[in-house]
């Protein structure tokens, strides 16, 4: 399906919002995670190369505000942007239920691989990033997503 030019407008302007959110405004954890909303759909309109470098890019623009893990952003939002990259693929789906699971398992899939790639003096215990904290992160970026989608016109509605 063609992406009409709102789409990529708003898609641009994510992490311009995620930056403004997390650094500007200081909002933490209360922000979603616009970065990875953000590779996560553009990833599914790339060619894998184009991806991994766009995934790469904004991994070293998130890394460039961490002082202890350094790297593993960019390594983590290129993995991530690889593989959405490739689900277009495997899944043909357009749905807005596709698009909620793409969009948690994506999510909860970067909580997962920035856990195992950060060092012991960043990452937390592995029961509560991967079984509440990433659970939650992952279902408000997927909720996010969506509004997102439904928004520019990119998703239609199901019919029943």
């Amino acid at each position: 399906m063609r992406r009409g030019p709102l789409f990529w407008l708003v898609v641009v302007l994510l992490p311009v919002g995620h930056f403004l959110a997390q650094v500007g405004f200081g909002m933490g954890a209360l922000a979603p995670d616009l970065l990875t909303l953000s590779v996560l759909l553009v990833s599914r309109e790339l060619r894998t190369s184009r991806a991994a470098g766009m995934g790469f890019l904004f991994g070293l623009m998130e890394d460039a505000f961490s002082i202890l893990a350094f790297g593993a952003n960019a390594l983590t939002l290129t993995l991530l942007a690889v593989a959405g990259s490739r689900t277009r693929d495997l899944f043909v789906g357009e749905s807005v239920s596709f698009f909620v699971g793409y969009l948690f398992v994506g999510s909860w899939l970067r909580y997962a691989l920035h856990w195992i790639v950060a060092g012991e003096e960043v990452r937390g215990s592995a029961r509560d990033i991967l079984l509440v904290e990433a659970p939650l992160g992952a279902a408000y970026v997927a909720v996010v997503g969506v509004v997102v989608l439904l928004g520019t016109g990119a998703l239609v509605r199901e019919s029943r």
